[in-house]
C-alpha cells in the first residue's frame, strides 16, 4: 500500500476568509476573550511584524489594517471533510487526519492514472481549481507519511528502507510524540528520529513510556494503524453561523460560495448531481414576549436536470437570493440537499461545433428560471389527445417535444381560419381525425398539408368527407 498525504497547513486561515482576504494581512486569534493570543498568521501579516502568540493589541499596533477574526473550529472540520469528499474520487481509502491533513491510499490508483507523476500533477491541477495547494508526501506507511509531509513537499518513497532513511533525518520536535517525551529526549542529548531508533527498545520503553514506543513503531510500520475511513453521508446538510447580523443579501455571497463549493465536492465523491435544494436564511427575532426567538427564511431551488458544477449551483442560487426580501437581519445560513439522483453526463459531439461562449440549453433555461421566476420558462410536452388543439400541454421540466410521427407543424393556430382563394395545392395527405364525442367537442376533419397560392407551406383541413370549405391550422416552418 501507497498512503498520499496532503497536509492543509492554512486551512485554519481560508476556513475563515476567502481568496480576496487572504491577499491581506490577516490572522486568527484564540482563546479566552481576556487572554486571546494569534495562532495563525498569513504570509502577508507576518511580513508586517504580526508573529503567533501575540496578543491581538500588539498585532493592531504593528499592522494597523490586519484582518483579525476568531478561530472556528466547526468551519475547519466542515472543509476538511468536503476536501475528503473530493478526495473520495480518486481512492475509497481516505482517513481525515484532524486538523489540517487528508490521508489517501494511492496504491491501488496508480495503474489507474497513469502512475505517480501523472497522478500527483491531476491532484494539484484539481487543488488549485479550489484554491487549495497543501503540502504532498507519500510513503508505504500513513503515520510516515504524515510526518515527512511536513518536511519536504513533494517527497515520494516507495520502499520501506528509503522511508526509514528519510525518517532518521526528521527532528524529533516533528514526529507527533508527546511534548513532555520530546523534552525528556532533548535533555538526554537526541536530536533526530535517527538517533532516537537506535536507541535500546526495552531502555526506550522504560524511559518514554509505552505510548511514545507505539508511536515510533507506528511510524517505522512495525505496528499496522488502524485508520478510520470517511465514508460520505447519504444527506448534504452544511450551516454556517454569523458572529454578527447580516441586513442585506450582498454579504451573504461569500458564504454561499462557500457552501456551493462544499456540495459541488459532497456530490463529486457520491458521483451524482443535485435536482432539489434547500437555502435557510436564520433569523434572531428580539421581541418583549419571546426574547431571541428564531424563525428562518425558506429558499427552495428545484432544478431542471441534475447539477453539481460548484460556479453554476453558487449562480443559480444567488440570481433566487437576489430576489428575497429579508424581513430580519440573518445570523446563519445553511444548505441542504436531499434529492441527489444520478448525474448523467450528456454526450458531446466529436466535432462540436458550437460557439466557444454559447450556453447549452438546460444550463441557459436554468439561469432564466432562476432570474425570471420558474414559471417564466416553459416547455411543451406531448397529451394523449388526437385533436392538434389538444394535442399538447406547458411543462415545467423546459424541454422541447420532436415532432409527431406524422408531419405536424410546430406554429399551431389559436384557431382555424378560413382558407380564401382558390383551392391550395396538395402535397400530403389526408389524415384523419376523428375525436372528441365523449367531451362535447366532438371534431370530424381530413387534414392536408397544402400550398398556398403565395408559396407558403401550411396545414389545412376540411370537413371529413367534403371537397369545399378550406380551413387553415398551422404553419411549416
Amino acid at each position: 500500500m501507497l498512503w498520499a498525504c496532503l497536509l492543509f497547513s492554512d486551512l485554519p486561515l481560508r476556513a475563515v476568509f476567502d481568496s480576496g482576504e487572504l491577499a491581506q494581512p490577516c490572522a486568527l486569534v484564540d482563546g479566552p476573550r481576556q487572554r486571546q493570543r494569534i495562532v495563525f498568521v498569513n504570509a502577508a501579516a507576518q511580513a508586517r511584524g504580526v508573529r503567533v502568540q501575540q496578543p491581538p493589541a500588539n498585532a493592531r499596533a504593528v499592522c494597523a489594517n490586519v484582518t483579525l477574526r476568531n478561530r472556528d473550529g466547526t468551519a475547519e472540520l466542515r472543509l476538511l471533510r468536503s476536501l475528503a469528499a473530493w478526495a473520495y474520487r480518486f481512492s475509497s481509502h481516505v482517513s481525515l487526519q484532524e486538523p489540517d491533513a487528508l490521508l489517501i491510499e494511492v496504491g491501488a490508483s496508480l495503474r489507474l492514472f497513469g502512475g505517480w507523476a501523472a497522478l500527483e500533477q491531476l491532484l494539484r491541477h484539481e487543488l488549485a481549481q479550489i484554491e487549495q495547494r497543501p503540502a504532498l508526501a507519500i510513503a508505504p506507511v500513513p503515520a510516515a507519511a504524515r510526518v515527512l509531509a511536513t518536511r519536504r513537499d513533494g517527497l515520494f518513497v516507495a520502499q520501506r528502507e528509503s522511508m526509514l532513511a528519510e525518517l532518521a533525518q526528521v527532528p524529533i520536535a516533528s514526529c507527533g510524540l508527546h511534548e513532555n517525551t520530546i523534552a525528556l529526549l532533548y535533555r538526554v542529548g537526541l536530536r533526530t528520529l535517527g538517533e532516537v531508533f537506535a536507541l535500546p527498545r526495552a531502555e526506550l520503553a522504560r524511559r518514554a513510556g509505552p505510548q511514545a514506543l507505539d508511536t515510533l513503531d507506528q511510524l517505522r510500520g512495525n505496528v499496522q494503524e488502524i485508520l478510520a475511513l470517511y465514508r460520505p453521508p447519504d444527506n448534504f446538510a452544511h450551516r454556517i453561523e454569523f458572529d454578527y447580523r447580516i441586513e442585506a443579501w450582498p454579504p451573504l455571497l461569500f458564504p454561499l460560495r462557500r457552501l456551493c463549493g462544499e456540495l459541488a465536492l459532497f456530490l463529486a465523491a457520491r458521483d451524482g448531481g443535485v435536482q432539489r435544494c434547500e437555502l435557510v436564511l436564520e433569523h434572531e427575532i428580539d421581541g418583549a414576549a419571546d426574547a431571541n426567538r428564531m424563525a428562518a427564511t425558506r429558499i427552495a431551488i428545484e432544478l431542471l436536470t441534475p447539477q453539481r458544477e460548484a460556479r453554476l449551483l453558487y449562480e443559480l442560487i444567488r440570481s433566487r437570493l437576489e430576489r428575497v426580501t429579508l424581513a430580519h437581519p440573518v445570523c446563519g445560513m445553511a444548505l441542504i440537499a436531499k434529492d441527489l439522483p444520478t448525474l448523467r453526463p450528456q454526450h458531446n459531439d466529436l466535432f462540436d461545433n458550437k460557439r466557444a461562449e454559447a450556453l447549452d440549453w438546460p444550463e441557459l433555461a436554468e439561469r432564466l428560471r432562476a432570474h425570471l421566476g420558474d414559471e417564466a420558462v416553459r416547455g411543451l410536452a406531448l397529451a394523449a389527445d388526437h385533436r392538434p388543439e389538444r394535442a399538447w400541454r406547458f411543462a415545467n421540466d423546459a424541454k422541447f417535444i420532436a415532432a409527431a410521427v406524422r408531419q405536424r407543424p410546430l406554429w399551431l393556430l389559436p384557431h382555424a381560419l378560413p382558407l380564401r382563394g382558390p383551392a391550395p395545392r396538395i402535397l400530403a395527405g389526408p389524415e384523419r381525425i376523428e375525436s372528441g364525442w365523449w367531451d362535447g367537442a366532438d371534431a370530424r376533419r381530413d387534414y392536408y398539408v397544402v400550398r398556398t397560392r403565395e408559396g407558403q407551406r401550411a396545414w389545412a383541413y376540411l370537413p371529413a368527407g367534403a371537397s369545399e370549405g378550406w380551413m387553415l391550422h398551422g404553419w411549416f416552418a
